[in-house]
C-alpha cells in the first residue's frame, strides 16, 4: 500500500456510474480532499458531460489494466455489481490499490475473494455506504447485546424498481444474529432507501432509523470511508467495526479526561 495516504488528495478512480455513482462523482468532485481520476462504467457514453474526467467501458480489458496500471490512484471504489471485483480485484491488489466495493449482495465467493485481497491492500465490502447507515448498525447492535430478550423486526423501503430484498437489511440481520424473516420490505415511488430496527420490550418499544434522502449520501459515505481507511494496514474491513473501533478510541480517550 502507497505510503502516508493520510496527505491530501486520496486519488480515486471509480468504476460503476449508475444513479449512484452518478451521485458520488459529483460529491467527490467537491471534496478538496479526494481527486477522481477515471470513472470506468458498463455502458453509456464515453464523456461525462463537460467534466474533463477520463472514462471507458468495463469490457476494454486492455483499459481497464491501462488504467490500474498506469494511472496512479490510492483507491478504487466500487459501484457497479459485486461481481466486478473478479475483474480488477487481483490487477488492485498488485498495484497496492485500496478498494471499497459499495455494492449489495456480495456471494461467500465474492467476499472469500476481498478477504484473498485483503491480505495485500485494505479492502472494504459495504453493501450500504452512507455514514448513518452503519452508525445504525453500531447502536443496534449495543442494544442487542444489552438487551438479548428484546424482540427484533427489521423494516426497509425501498424505491419501487428495487426487487431483492435490501442487502443493507440482510447485513443488519446477520449483525444482530437474527433470521432473515424479521425483515419486512416496502416498495414505495420513488424513495431512495430507508431502514428501520425495532427492539420490542414490554410496555415500550425503541425504533432506531436511518434514511438516505438522496443518493449524494452515498457519496459523503465514501469520502468518510476513504478517512477511515487511509491509514490502515491491509486487511479486510467492515465500515461498522471500523466506526467501533473509533468510538472505543473516544470512550477511553474520554475516561482518560480528568474531571473538574
Amino acid at each position: 500500500m502507497r505510503k502516508n495516504l493520510s496527505r491530501t488528495p486520496i486519488n480515486v478512480g471509480l468504476i460503476g456510474y449508475g444513479k449512484a455513482g452518478e451521485a458520488v462523482a459529483k460529491v467527490v468532485q467537491q471534496s478538496s480532499d479526494v481527486r477522481l481520476r477515471w470513472i470506468c462504467r458498463h455502458q453509456g457514453p464515453l464523456g461525462i458531460g463537460n467534466v474533463d474526467i477520463p472514462v471507458f467501458r468495463m469490457d476494454d480489458n486492455d483499459a481497464l489494466r491501462q488504467w490500474v496500471d498506469h494511472q496512479v490512484v490510492d483507491f478504487i471504489i466500487d459501484f457497479s455489481s459485486p461481481d466486478a471485483l473478479q475483474a480488477y480485484g487481483e490487477l488492485a491488489a498488485q498495484q497496492r490499490i485500496g478498494i471499497i466495493s459499495a455494492n449489495s449482495a456480495h456471494t461467500p465467493e465474492q467476499l472469500a475473494l476481498a478477504a484473498k485481497l485483503g491480505r495485500k491492500i485494505p479492502i472494504m465490502c459495504a453493501p450500504n455506504i452512507t455514514r448513518g447507515v452503519n452508525f445504525l448498525l453500531l447502536a443496534a447492535n449495543a442494544v442487542r447485546r444489552l438487551a438479548p430478550d428484546a424482540d427484533i423486526a427489521i423494516v426497509e423501503e425501498h424505491f419501487r424498481d428495487k426487487l431483492e430484498i435490501s442487502g443493507t437489511a440482510r447485513r443488519i440481520a446477520s449483525t444482530l444474529e437474527v433470521e432473515e424473516n424479521v425483515i419486512r420490505s416496502l416498495r414505495l415511488g420513488g424513495v431512495v432507501g430507508s431502514h428501520q430496527v425495532i427492539f420490542g420490550f414490554p410496555y415500550q418499544t425503541l425504533r432506531l432509523t436511518h434514511e438516505s434522502i438522496s443518493r449524494e449520501a452515498f457519496g459523503t459515505g465514501v469520502l468518510y470511508a476513504l478517512q477511515l481507511l487511509a491509514d490502515q494496514p491491509p486487511g479486510f474491513y467492515a465500515y461498522d467495526q471500523l466506526l467501533l473501533s473509533l468510538l472505543i478510541r473516544e470512550l477511553q480517550s474520554m475516561q482518560e479526561c480528568p474531571v473538574d
